[in-house]
């Protein structure tokens, strides 16, 4: 089969590698569409470490070609593909934390993923889609579970004032989640004109750009205490300072973002003083896939309206450089396998 290979930090190439099989107990996949997000960037730059030679990719949908047993879906099934592994027996299995089983891993950074024609799943990690779902919107819905995880962990409920700090793919989930969860005032805040005209149009009472009156204004929305809980979404530590200026006193910061520095500077004597309440939120749980399969397929959430570029699979190195280029109108950039 065909398959994009990540040979060394940065390099990455079309190559014919073996096709799998059910031999390990796998169902195997025929992917039709997969999404490139920044832990992919992260992965092809070095940034997260990985083995090499890797196929990459985590967000992925297709068609079920080989089904292993009876734990999934069958053969010819449209599915999606749950990229967390755990093993089922460990202390954090057992009490629900899969996504922090260590035994486990993640399709695509410790096991070949989805950049290919074929991929290799256990059947339990395989989910029947909804014909309501349309194919290119498809591989968001595994971001959308990492948010759903997250504001669950955050316990964002009716009435929870939120404010979004980062409104690129997964900030503007947070956005639309928030919504549906009955959050009463949302303030998303970003330096892109885009990403705020996005934002108001998908749920948003309030967008800013990132100036000297943005905490005023924060505080103007919420009764002048601060927001109840601040997401923050961008994964860098001056941001996450910012979080902690604009949560109200005894409020929750929600580090959704993935932080790969090692130092930095942060206002502490705010974290003690607000009494802050500091969720950090790592992958999803199966639980959360049928949640999120069930709100997207009922257009309680809308994911269309995140696709910016939709390009071949061949194209994924082009495609990782359009990530780490800050383009003024660029969101989730879809890899067609057709």
């Amino acid at each position: 089969m065909k398959a994009m290979v990540l040979g060394a930090p940065s390099a990455v190439s079309l190559e014919n590698v073996e096709r799998p099989n059910t031999d390990a107990g796998d169902s195997v996949i025929r992917v039709t569409h997969s999404g490139v997000c920044g832990t992919d960037l992260k992965i092809f730059t070095g940034g997260i470490p990985a083995r090499y030679p890797l196929i990459m990719g985590h967000e992925m949908i297709g068609e079920v070609v080989e089904a292993a047993g009876s734990d999934g879906p069958p053969a010819g099934s449209r599915v999606i593909v749950d990229p967390v592994l755990f093993c089922g027996n460990c202390f954090h299995c057992e009490i629900g934390q899969t996504q922090l089983c260590p035994n486990g891993g993640l399709i695509g950074r410790d096991s070949d993923g989805g950049f290919a024609e074929y991929v290799a799943v256990t059947p339990g990690n395989v989910y029947a889609m909804p014909d309501e779902i349309g194919d290119r919107e498809a591989p968001l819905i595994q971001v959308l579970t990492t948010v759903m995880h997250a504001q669950q962990m955050a316990s964002i409920s009716p009435g929870d004032s939120v404010v979004i700090l980062g409104l690129g793919v997964g900030g503007l989930l947070h956005v639309q989640l928030a919504k549906a969860r009955g959050a009463k005032s949302i303030i998303g805040i970003t330096r892109s004109a885009w990403k705020r005209e996005v934002a108001d149009n998908i749920g948003a009472d309030l967008t800013l750009a990132p100036d000297a009156q943005t905490k005023d204004r924060v505080l103007e929305a919420t009764n002048g205490l601060g927001a109840d809980v601040v997401i923050e979404s961008a994964g860098k530590l001056s941001v996450l300072a910012q979080a902690m200026d604009l949560v109200r006193l005894g409020g929750r910061v929600l580090g959704y973002g993935i932080h790969t520095d090692s130092e930095g500077a942060l206002p502490f004597y705010d974290m003690y003083f607000k009494e802050i309440q500091f969720i950090n939120a790592r992958a999803a749980t199966q639980k959360d896939f049928g949640a999120c399969l069930e709100m997207v397929g009922s257009g309680a959430i809308d994911l269309a309206p995140l696709i910016s570029d939709v390009v071949p699979l061949d194209q994924l190195d082009q495609a990782l450089n359009m990530v780490g280029t800050d383009a003024p109108q660029r969101m989730k950039i879809i890899l067609e396998h057709l």
